[in-house]
């Protein structure tokens, strides 16, 4: 990473803003080793399939590269389960979709509570089918590290018709007051009542700081409606205005970025090598923020557990839009 300090800059918008951005949703996952492993950009579209909907094909889009982001529900630095299940659930998945013609980036932001087929993986990592629950259970199986998020991210393309993910990147929920504290706070407008969760956070303005900053964004039991909803609108906002606070410290110092990196990395899984981050620091330097998106749907009480149905027609829109092209 020293060799690219010219460029650190440039993650605040492919890795740090977007991942940033997106894993505030709720936390973040990030292992030194996982950039040991060599990799390229992937511009393979072999594994995508055609679709059809209603009556129309459509073929998948050359032109983007989707990494898929991963807030789980964790504490302390990465490590390995001792057995082929573990508790870390996928507290919130994003995938950010780089547009090469149009030198911009979106961001789909899946409810945990999303359901779906999710698959299963026993003794030893096999597969062992598939079972009907909430997106945050994909993780759960496996070791925690790489084949965990792999199986999250089999189980998320196979929802989105088999969209091909490039890369992924997952983190977990300490890395969140770390970086919160790095841009000195976040300032957020609070309209919940959170007395019954930190009595340090008050309505209005409030500078978060330290846990406060994870309790913000964590929290939805005994605050509002308990809603996941209401929880990323709290995201948005808190996203927002982390990225204008980030952009102020990255302008005061061009080394600010590699030293907060380095801060999460105990703290992220993923599948990037050294060069493919390098590859995508260089593609995707100018691009900008075209929109952050989320599946509309119906919230429904299961017994003690909140299910998010999706609705499928605009589910289908969306995926279009963003992944596929019509075959003329």
């Amino acid at each position: 990473m020293t060799k690219n300090k010219k460029k650190a800059p440039v993650i605040t918008i492919v890795i740090v803003t977007i991942l940033v951005a997106v894993a505030v949703f709720s936390g973040f996952k990030v292992l030194d080793s996982a950039f040991n492993t060599e990799s390229q950009i992937n511009d393979s579209t072999s594994s995508k399939k055609t679709v059809e909907i209603d009556g129309k094909k459509y073929f998948p889009r050359q032109d983007i590269t989707v990494l898929m982001f991963m807030g789980i529900d964790e504490y302390g630095e990465v490590k390995p389960s001792d057995s082929y299940l573990n508790t870390g659930e996928n507290d919130m998945v994003a995938l950010a979709v780089f547009d090469e013609i149009e030198k911009s980036y979106s961001v789909l932001v899946l409810n945990r509570d999303t359901m779906m087929d999710i698959h299963v993986l026993g003794l030893g990592g096999q597969d062992a089918g598939t079972i009907y629950a909430q997106l945050a259970l994909a993780h759960t199986y496996g070791s925690g590290l790489e084949d965990s998020c792999e199986n999250a991210v089999r189980t998320v393309s196979d929802f989105l018709s088999g969209l091909t993910v490039d890369y992924y990147l997952s983190m977990n929920m300490d890395a969140i007051s770390i970086l919160n504290d790095a841009v000195g706070g976040v300032t957020v407008n609070v309209t919940d009542d959170f007395s019954q969760i930190d009595p340090s956070i008050g309505m209005g303005e409030v500078t978060l700081k330290g846990e406060q900053a994870l309790s913000y964004v964590k929290t939805r039991k005994d605050v509002s409606d308990q809603m996941n909803i209401s929880r990323m609108d709290r995201h948005k906002e808190y996203m927002n205005n982390f990225v204008k606070a980030f952009n102020e410290k990255v302008k005061e110092d061009d080394t600010f970025v590699l030293k907060v990196y380095e801060d999460i990395a105990p703290y992220i899984v993923s599948d990037c090598s050294v060069n493919s981050m390098s590859a995508m620091l260089n593609r995707y330097a100018d691009y900008t923020l075209n929109e952050i998106v989320t599946p509309q749907g119906e919230n429904v009480l299961s017994g003690d557990y909140m299910e998010f149905y999706v609705d499928e027609k605009q589910l289908d829109e969306l995926v279009l839009k963003m992944f596929y092209t019509e075959k003329k």
